[in-house]
C-alpha cells in the first residue's frame, strides 16, 4: 500500500498558507493507515512524486524563519500504532 499526500503550493512564505494540519492532526490521520505503508508526496496532480525522508523535517522558529531548531521535538512511543 502507498499513501499519497497531495502537495499544494499556496504561497511564497508559510504566512500565506492558512489552515494547515498540526502535528497531532497529521499523526491522527496517519494512524488510520497500515504502519508499513510507504508515504509519498504527489505533485502536479499526480504527474510527479517525491519521497519523504527522516532528514526532510525541520523546525522553524516563528520569529526567525532562518533558524532550524529541533530542540522542542520529543519523540513519544505510541504502543497502539
Amino acid at each position: 500500500m502507498k499513501i499519497l499526500i497531495n502537495a499544494r503550493r499556496n504561497g511564497y512564505s508559510t504566512d500565506q498558507c492558512k489552515g494547515t494540519l498540526t502535528v497531532g492532526e497529521l499523526i491522527s490521520l496517519l494512524k488510520e493507515f497500515n504502519r508499513d505503508a510507504e508515504v509519498f508526496l504527489s505533485h502536479d496532480n499526480g504527474y510527479t512524486f517525491g519521497e519523504i525522508k527522516e532528514y526532510d523535517f525541520e523546525c522553524v522558529d516563528e520569529d526567525d524563519d532562518e533558524e532550524n531548531d529541533n530542540e522542542d521535538y520529543e519523540e513519544e512511543e505510541d504502543e497502539e500504532w
